[in-house]
C-alpha cells in the first residue's frame, strides 16, 4: 500500500473511531439502556409463583361499583415496625420482586425467609458497612417505619439533615407565625413499597409524636410517571417529597408519596389505589383528617389522578394532573402503530424522496414532526450506517414517534426483553414474561399458550386515510402503506431486542431501531396480516377500571408545558382527549380546566390557589355542586414565558378536535393528532377493536372523499389488504362492555361531603365564563415545572 493510501486509511480509521465513540457516548447518556449489575439481585421466588396458567379476564364490577374490604391493619405503623405486606383488595403479591433503596435512611431491606427467595441480606461490621456474610434473605422488600428532620439552608437553599445545621436554618411564615424551615419526613413500607409523608415540624414535636401546629391543613398526594412493567419496588429519595415540593412544604402544605404511585414501577391502578388508601391512614393517624387532598404528578402521575378519581372518589378531592394523558392502555393503541409506521418509511419505501421529509411522515402518523429538530438518534444512526445501509441517507429533523416512543414498545409488549434483568441472578430473567399484560393478567387473562392477552388491534385500520381524503397522498401510497403495514408478533413469538445500548451483540452492528424482527410486514403483492386483539382482555381492563370513561367530578385543572414542538411524549392533544371523554360521559366538562404555558413558566402555585378557592367554596356549599362552585375567573388559558396569561375563556381551546374555530391558545399552541385520529378514528382515541365494515360499503357512504371513484377501481387490491373489512368508526369500540359500567345516580363524597352527581346529557352546558376575552399581560417569575 502506498504512504497516501495508508495516510487515508488512516485518517478512515480515525474518523470511524471518533463516530463510534460519541455515538456510544450518546447512547449511553441519552438512550434506552440496560440497567447495570446490582449488589444483592433477586435468587429466588416462592414455588408456583412463575406458573403460567391460563386465566379468564377480569369480569366483575367496575371498582367504582366495588366495595373495599375493611381495614385490618392497625394505623399508624409506630417507628421501628413494618406496615402491612399483602394488599388490601388488590390480590396476592407477585414474584420475583426487585428491592429498591431508600436513600433517607439507606438501610437494607428486612429478612423474611432463609431459603434463598428474593434478595441476599448482608451483615454489618462495627462500623455499619455491609461484609460479605449473607444473613437471610428479603422476599416482600420490608423496611421499619423511621424518621429524619431535614431543614433548608440559607446558604444554597437544598435541604441537608438537621443534625448538619450550622446556623443556617431557614424561615418560613406558616399559619401566621414564622418558625424554622425544618421538615419531618416519615419512611417505611407500604404493600411492599416505600412510602414518605413529609410535614413541617410542629410546636414541640418528637419523632415519635408529631404535632400539626404548622400544617396548614391541606394535604397533597404525590404522583409520579415514568413506563413500568412491574416486578420491582422503586427507590425513595429525599428529593421526592422535599425538594420536588420545597414551595408547597413552605406555604404549609403536608406530602406524602409511594413507589407504589409511581409509574414507573408498575402500572397496576388498583396496586396504586390500595396503596393511597393505606397511606393515606398512615398519614391520618398522625396529623388527623385534611381539610382536602389534592393530586400533584406528571405523565403517569396525572393518569392515576383521572383514574383514582373516576374509580374511587374520596382519596382525591381535587387534581392537578401535569403533561396527562387519560389512561396509559389506550396511549398503546397509536403508540404501537409508531414502529411499523417509521420501518415503513426508513425501510420498505426508503426510495420514496417524500418519505425524506419529516412532516410528509406527520401526515401518517398524526403525531408531532419538526424538521428543525435535531433527533437523539442522530448519532447512532450514523455510527450504525457505516455498518448497514438502512441507517443511511436519514431525513432532517425527527418525529414525535422516533423522539418522543422510540423504544417503549419492547418494554411494554417484548416478553422476553426487560432493561433491568441484570437485577435477577440465574435464570430467573428468561423464566418471566416481562411485559405490561403479563403484571396485569388477573385483569387482560392468558391464554392457553400460557402468555397474558393483549388489547392492541390494527385490524381494518386505514392509515393515511385522513391524508387521501385530503389529497395528500396517492391511492397508490395509501395502499402500499397499508399492505405493507401488518402489526406485532405474537408474545410467543417475539424474539430478544436489539435496540438498548449493549443490549446483546457488538455494537452497532447489530442494531435494530424499529425491532423489526417482531413486525409483520408485507408487500402490496402480498399484504401482512394485522394483528387481533383478545376480545376478553378488552372488555376485561374496561371493567377493571384501566381505561379513563371520563367519568369525574372533582375539580381538575389539567396543566402542561408546550412541549409538541420539541417531540416530547407529552403531546397536549392529549388534554383534549380527557375532555372529549369527559364530555361524553357526563354531557358537559365543566369540572376540568386545561391550562398550557410555554416551557419557561410554571403555573403550579396558581392552579394550587385556584384549587383552594374552589374547595373552599365546595366545602361552604356543597349543595352548589363542583361547577356551581367554580371560581368565575376559573378558565381555561395559556400562558407565555413570563407567566401573562396569553388569553382566558371557554373558547381559547377550540380546534379541530371539537370540529370549531381556532381559539387563541390554540392558535399560540397548536395541538396535533394520532396515528388512528388519522386514520379516522374519534378524538376520543378509545377504540381499541373496530367495528369492521365492507370496503364496498365504505366506498358506497363517501369514506374516500372525491377519490371515490379512483378507488373503486382498486376494489381487488382494498379486499386483499382488508380482508375482514375497514373500521367504521361510526360505531363504539365492539369489545367494550355495552352495559353502563358506572350508574349516574350515585353520589361521590369531596372533603368529606356527599356532592350529587352532575350530568346534563342533552342538555347546553353554560360555562362558569362569558366568552374569550385577551388579558392584558402581567408580569409574573419564571421557574420550571417540576419533572413529576
Amino acid at each position: 500500500m502506498s504512504t497516501r493510501g495508508a495516510w487515508f486509511l488512516s485518517v478512515f480509521f480515525l474518523m470511524l473511531v471518533g463516530v463510534l465513540g460519541v455515538a456510544a457516548w450518546i447512547a449511553y447518556a441519552k438512550l434506552p439502556k440496560v440497567h447495570g449489575k446490582v449488589d444483592a439481585p433477586v435468587l429466588g421466588v416462592p414455588a408456583g409463583a412463575l406458573e403460567y396458567a391460563p386465566t379468564p379476564a377480569y369480569a366483575g364490577p367496575h371498582p367504582r361499583m366495588m366495595s373495599r374490604p375493611p381495614e385490618y391493619f392497625p394505623f399508624p405503623i409506630s417507628i421501628g415496625e413494618v406496615g402491612p405486606v399483602e394488599t388490601l383488595f388488590t390480590g396476592p403479591s407477585k414474584y420475583p420482586f426487585f428491592c429498591g433503596r431508600n436513600a433517607i435512611t439507606d438501610r437494607q431491606p428486612l429478612v423474611d425467609n432463609q431459603v434463598k427467595e428474593g434478595v441476599p441480606v448482608f451483615a454489618l461490621d462495627d462500623d455499619g458497612k455491609k461484609t460479605k456474610e449473607v444473613i437471610g434473605y428479603s422476599r416482600d422488600c420490608s423496611h421499619a417505619t423511621e424518621v429524619a428532620y431535614f431543614y433548608r439552608s440559607t446558604t444554597d437553599g437544598s435541604f441537608y439533615y438537621l443534625h448538619e445545621a450550622r446556623n443556617d436554618i431557614d424561615k418560613v411564615t406558616v399559619n401566621g407565625r414564622q418558625v424554622d424551615f425544618i421538615v419531618r419526613v416519615e419512611t417505611g413500607t407500604i404493600n411492599r413499597h416505600f412510602y414518605a409523608i413529609a410535614v413541617l415540624r410542629g410546636e414541640g414535636e418528637t419523632a415519635e409524636k408529631p404535632n400539626a401546629s404548622n400544617w396548614n391543613r391541606r394535604l397533597i398526594y404525590q404522583f409520579r410517571g415514568g413506563v413500568g412493567i412491574g416486578w420491582r419496588q422503586g427507590n425513595l429519595s429525599k428529593g421526592d417529597v422535599t425538594t420536588r415540593r420545597m414551595d408547597q412544604l413552605a406555604r404549609g402544605y403536608a406530602i406524602v408519596y409511594s413507589t407504589a404511585n409511581q409509574t414507573r414501577n408498575h402500572y397496576n391502578l388498583w396496586l396504586a389505589e390500595d396503596t393511597a388508601r393505606r397511606l393515606k391512614k398512615q398519614f391520618q393517624a398522625l396529623y388527623g383528617e385534611p381539610m382536602y387532598t389534592v393530586g400533584i404528578g406528571g405523565s403517569g402521575g396525572a393518569i392515576q389522578q383521572y383514574l383514582i378519581a373516576q374509580n374511587a372518589p374520596g382519596i382525591l378531592d381535587a387534581a392537578i394532573p401535569l403533561y396527562s394523558y387519560p389512561d396509559m392502555v389506550t396511549q398503546t393503541i397509536y403508540a404501537f402503530d409508531c414502529e411499523p409506521l417509521e420501518y415503513f418509511f426508513d425501510v420498505l419505501d426508503a426510495d420514496n424522496p417524500r418519505w425524506k421529509d419529516v412532516e410528509e411522515r406527520q401526515r401518517i402518523q398524526g403525531l408531532a414532526a419538526n424538521p428543525e429538530a435535531d433527533s437523539r438518534f442522530k448519532l447512532i444512526t450514523m455510527a450504525a450506517g457505516l455498518f448497514d445501509s438502512r441507517y443511511r441517507g436519514r431525513p432532517s429533523g425527527a418525529t414525535e414517534c422516533v423522539d418522543g416512543w422510540r423504544g417503549l414498545v419492547p418494554l411494554v409488549n417484548n416478553p422476553n426483553f426487560v432493561h433491568f434483568f441484570k437485577s435477577f441472578a440465574g435464570d430467573l430473567p428468561e423464566r418471566v414474561h416481562w411485559t405490561h399484560w403479563e403484571n396485569l393478567r388477573q385483569f387482560y387473562g392468558a391464554g392457553e399458550n400460557g402468555y397474558a392477552n393483549t388489547t392492541w388491534d390494527n385490524e381494518g385500520v386505514q392509515y393515511g386515510l385522513k391524508a387521501l381524503v385530503d389529497g395528500e397522498i396517492s391511492i397508490d401510497t395509501f395502499l402500499k402503506i397499508n399492505a405493507a403495514i401488518g402489526g406485532w408478533k405474537a408474545p410467543q413469538n417475539q424474539s430478544q431486542e436489539k435496540l438498548w445500548f449493549l443490549n446483546g451483540g457488538l455494537f452497532p452492528v447489530h442494531l435494530s431501531l424499529w425491532s423489526e424482527q417482531n413486525l409483520n410486514m408485507g408487500t402490496l403483492a402480498s399484504p401482512a396480516k394485522r394483528s387481533r386483539a383478545s376480545m376478553e382482555a378488552i372488555n376485561g381492563i374496561y371493567r377493571s377500571g384501566h381505561v379513563f370513561l371520563g367519568d369525574v367530578e372533582i375539580p381538575i385543572v389539567d396543566m402542561r408545558h408546550y412541549l409538541d414542538e420539541e417531540l416530547d411524549m407529552h403531546h397536549s392533544s392529549a388534554s383534549f382527549t380527557a375532555r372529549e371523554r369527559i364530555r361524553r360521559a357526563r354531557g358537559h366538562a365543566g369540572n376540568q380546566l386545561i391550562w398550557v404555558s410555554h416551557k419557561d413558566y410554571n403555573p403550579l402555585d396558581d392552579a394550587l390557589d385556584l384549587v383552594d378557592r374552589w374547595m373552599q367554596n365546595i366545602i361552604s356549599d356543597p349543595a352548589k355542586g363542583v361547577v356551581e362552585n367554580r371560581p368565575e375567573d376559573a378558565n381555561d388559558q395559556c400562558f407565555d414565558s413570563e407567566g401573562n396569561i396569553l388569553a382566558s375563556g371557554p373558547d381559547v381551546w377550540n380546534g379541530d378536535w371539537n370540529r370549531q374555530p381556532k381559539g387563541k391558545c390554540m392558535r399560540e399552541y397548536p395541538a396535533h393528532s394520532t396515528t388512528r385520529q388519522v386514520a379516522g378514528a374519534p378524538v376520543t382515541d378509545d377504540i381499541f377493536k373496530c367495528a369492521l365494515q365492507p370496503v364496498e360499503r365504505a366506498l358506497a357512504k363517501g369514506a374516500y372523499g372525491s377519490h371515490t371513484e379512483e378507488i373503486s377501481g382498486r376494489l381487488d387490491d382494498l379486499r386483499r389488504i382488508f380482508p375482514t373489512g375497514v373500521c367504521n368508526y361510526n360505531e363504539q369500540d365492539l369489545a367494550r362492555p355495552r352495559e353502563q359500567l358506572i350508574p349516574k345516580e350515585i353520589p361521590v363524597r369531596i372533603a368529606g361531603h356527599l356532592i350529587d352527581p352532575d350530568y346534563r346529557q342533552g342538555k347546553v352546558l353554560q360555562e362558569a365564563s362569558v366568552g374569550e376575552r385577551e388579558i392584558q399581560p402581567v408580569s409574573a417569575p419564571s421557574e420550571n415545572m417540576s419533572d413529576e
